[in-house]
């Protein structure tokens, strides 16, 4: 973990005044005790509210016994005993889902109880509200063509978050940042839900990509997806492209008044 980014980063959002902060897994490396804390230090400097889901790294990877037997005991202890989080307010309603497994060691799932508990959950918003589902694992990757890394089970639940509604899902695991829309990949009930990813806030781990994180701004039937990547010229965290898209009877489609910003 880089502190220097990670300074940058919590006073960045900090700036942003955001009404919640959705963090979509792998606060530690090796889920060991003093990763956690640092990880529970971390999130206390960022606003409140806050929607926090456990990622696969949060998930002993070398003792086996707690793997097997409490695979997420210390998350709970430091981050939240809450695995599937939620929040609502008049504007939106948010869903996390753990799809961290412990009898995989980078792979995620979702079953079919955990995707109707987080619709019947979304379906007592009014429909003036953006539904959102927060996972660790994608329901999306590069290549439309393959499935490598995406969340198991992922076509099962598409079909139901498509069928209530759903308008998006947050996720991350890739350490790339990336916007989709899920009728590329699934073609369910006419439906199109955007798929939100999001790259490497704070970690050394970027997949050769430069430390990011995603600001989404919804004022239905608009929303603005803004990409900040981390500067290392001025040392914050600026505003690469912003893209914009509207809602329809379709679901979200992209607008042509996106626009890019200088710096990298």
């Amino acid at each position: 973990m880089d502190r220097a980014i990670l300074s940058a980063l919590t006073a960045s959002v900090a700036s942003a005044r955001p009404d919640l902060v959705v963090v979509s897994g792998d606060l530690t490396q090796r889920a060991r005790r003093e990763e956690f804390k640092d990880a529970s230090r971390f999130l206390d400097g960022l606003p409140m509210p806050r929607l926090v889901v456990p990622g696969n790294h949060d998930v002993p990877l070398y003792n086996v016994f707690a793997r097997a037997l409490r695979p997420l005991a210390r998350y709970k202890r430091y981050i939240s005993d809450d695995l599937e989080p939620c929040y609502a307010d008049d504007e939106i309603a948010v869903v996390g889902v753990n799809t961290a497994r412990s009898l995989t060691f980078k792979g995620g799932r979702i079953n079919r109880e955990q995707a109707d508990r987080s619709c019947a959950r979304l379906a007592k918003s009014g429909p003036a509200v953006t539904r959102i589902i927060v996972t660790h694992h994608p329901f999306d990757a590069p290549d439309v063509d393959r499935s490598h890394g995406l969340l198991g089970r992922a076509r099962m639940a598409m079909a139901k978050f498509a069928e209530h509604g759903i308008d998006l899902i947050l996720s991350g695991h890739l350490h790339i940042s990336r916007i989709s829309e899920s009728a590329a990949r699934y073609e369910v009930f006419g439906h199109s839900l955007l798929l939100i990813q999001a790259g490497t806030a704070a970690s050394m781990r970027r997949r050769g990509e430069v430390n990011s994180y995603n600001i989404i701004r919804i004022d239905r039937p608009r929303l603005s997806i803004e990409c900040l990547n981390w500067n290392n010229d001025c040392g914050a965290f600026t505003v690469m492209e912003i893209v914009n898209f509207r809602h329809s009877p379709a679901g979200w489609l992209q607008t042509d008044d996106n626009s890019t910003a200088g710096g990298s």
